[in-house]
């Protein structure tokens, strides 16, 4: 077998965001698994980050949303006018800013230190306070739902890191309250990427998939209002339930989500198995 390896630190594996993702990853990810597997279709389930690639590339790739069944969105996340997270400091800075203080590669990436506190502090009880603390700051706050014996491996995880550029789209859809494609700064750039002087607008009412929405209510990165704005422009609603305590981190960590979550979406497979 042939191992392909890539460093992290290599400019042109960091020099991506959203658009990449969806035009890109997500297309190689389905399609190795419709592949590798020999179903024609597939489930999708998606949270925060990984909803807003499927909204963009499964409503500008016609040919990959039919190889959905249905899309489980969890905390969906497209505009981010509302959102409450640390990321709105970001919009205060400019890019060169920006990328003055973080570079031009990766932002935030888990070093050995952050691994320690994770592993060596935030693993004994009388720290659980301070380092769950953390996790809502960006997260929400819902201490009643997460297994603090488990904290630790959480922290060793999360927040993950992602490119520069990455973060840099996020503080513009802060800043726009669009659901957009990336300004690359100029007229002249734009037009390279999109033949327009402008990023173009993505149209979620042109994604054709059965689509399936869990919200929450603590949520401060997927706030509800923009959720609320989303929700009209799904075209195949099929299912949609508000969770009044969940925060952004509750439908993979909380002690609820198998029934909160997982039993009604697994639900809605054995339904569409049925049709």
């Amino acid at each position: 077998m042939r191992w392909v390896f890539f460093f992290p630190m290599l400019l042109f594996f960091f020099f991506g965001s959203l658009d990449e993702m969806a035009k890109y990853d997500l297309p190689a990810t389905i399609n190795f698994i419709i592949e590798k597997t020999g179903q024609e279709r597939l489930y999708y389930v998606g949270h925060s980050q990984g909803t807003t690639t499927a909204f963009i590339a499964f409503s500008t790739n016609p040919e990959l949303a039919k190889r959905i069944k249905i899309f489980f969105a969890l905390a969906p996340v497209t505009t981010v006018k509302y959102t409450q997270t640390p990321i709105k400091k970001l919009t205060t800075l400019s890019r060169k800013v920006i990328k003055m203080l973080f570079g031009d590669k990766m932002f935030y990436p888990h070093k050995f230190f952050d691994r320690f506190i994770a592993t060596k502090v935030c693993n004994r009880k009388i720290f659980h306070h301070i380092c769950s603390n953390f996790l809502f700051t960006w997260s929400g706050f819902d201490p009643k739902n997460l297994n603090m014996s488990r904290l630790d491996v959480y922290l060793s995880q999360s927040p993950a890191g992602t490119s520069v550029q990455n973060m840099l789209h996020w503080a513009q859809a802060v800043n726009s309250g669009q659901f957009q494609a990336f300004d690359w700064g100029n007229p002249d750039q734009n037009m390279r990427h999109f033949h327009q002087r402008t990023p173009p607008l993505y149209n979620v009412s042109k994604m054709e998939v059965p689509t399936a929405v869990w919200s929450g209510g603590q949520d401060p990165v997927a706030d509800l209002k923009d959720v609320e704005n989303l929700l009209p422009k799904i075209t195949r609603l099929i299912y949609f339930k508000l969770i009044p305590h969940y925060n952004h981190v509750d439908f993979y960590l909380g002690q609820d989500a198998p029934y909160e979550v997982y039993q009604d979406l697994i639900r809605l497979m054995e339904e569409c198995l049925q049709n």
